[in-house]
């Protein structure tokens, strides 16, 4: 896995914590969260990790940090 690819995770799962437990994204966040996890971990012991999946996770996870902040954002939260 790329240094780059590494950092935006890294960045990724921190934001992912971040989200109030209160939120109805925060389920999907900790998958999401985990999901990154253990695609790191198997690329850390040398399993390759195959990019559409982790495009996609990442894409996923940016979506639901995006709709977890209009969420608190909205009117009545």
């Amino acid at each position: 896995m790329e240094e780059n690819t590494t950092f935006l995770i890294h960045l990724l799962i921190a934001r992912l914590e971040r989200i109030s437990a209160d939120s109805s994204w925060a389920h999907r966040a900790s998958g999401v969260k985990g999901s990154l996890l253990r695609m790191m971990a198997k690329s850390e012991k040398g399993y390759p990790t195959r990019q559409v999946d982790l495009k996609q996770t990442i894409d996923l996870g940016f979506s639901i940090l995006e709709k977890a902040a209009k969420e608190k954002d909205s009117p009545g939260n």
